[in-house]
């Protein structure tokens, strides 16, 4: 090897498993109590020394922006892990769910995310995109298969679920949430 060229190492799998562990901690405790939840408490929760938090994430937004970002990835790559498991018309109204429930992650991480953006930061800058392209590979399998009118733009569908998802918690019939995604889901739906 020459100088000039380099190696990435992957990261362990101690390592990895330990930053999944302090992301999953941090983001309950920050939905619960809010962006100053001291990283000797993430630590714990974590079941990781507080130096392991700080070497993952030197900074305080660092470490809320990765807690949002890896539940963001993983509503999106649930899109295509449902679709290995179940039928493409299955997999759009479970995922339907699972974006709603995502949802009310991301605002009980309002306070939190609201730091990272007056540090400079733009938490969002991917996500409606990241958003679309999983609601596009749904609406593409279940269009393949029938399911679905083949015009309909992911877009549309992640405008209309995003609504339904911001007035989920104010609704005091928690089924209403499931009756209005049946509602849109067949709105979607091919007609013979």
């Amino acid at each position: 090897m020459t100088g000039t060229e380099t190696t990435q190492r992957r990261p362990r799998a101690d390592g990895q498993r330990n930053r999944a562990r302090i992301l999953e901690a941090a983001l309950r405790l920050f939905v619960e109590r809010g962006p100053d939840v001291p990283f000797t408490e993430i630590a714990k929760q974590a079941g990781v020394g507080v130096g392991t938090v700080y070497r993952h994430f030197p900074a305080r937004e660092d470490l809320i922006e990765a807690a949002y970002r890896s539940e963001l990835d993983a509503v999106c790559a649930g899109a295509a892990e449902l679709l290995e498991q179940v039928p493409p018309q299955d997999a759009l109204r479970i995922w339907m769910d699972r974006f709603v429930d995502y949802w009310a992650t991301k605002i009980g991480l309002t306070e939190a995310l609201e730091a990272v953006v007056a540090a400079g930061r733009d938490p969002f800058a991917q996500s409606r995109g990241l958003v679309d392209e999983a609601v596009g590979t749904l609406l593409a399998a279940t269009a393949a298969a029938g399911a679905t009118r083949p015009e309909i733009e992911a877009d549309d569908v992640v405008v209309a679920l995003s609504g339904i998802a911001m007035v989920a918690p104010v609704l005091e019939d928690h089924d209403q949430v499931s009756r209005v995604l049946d509602l849109l889901y067949e709105g979607i739906r091919a007609r013979p």
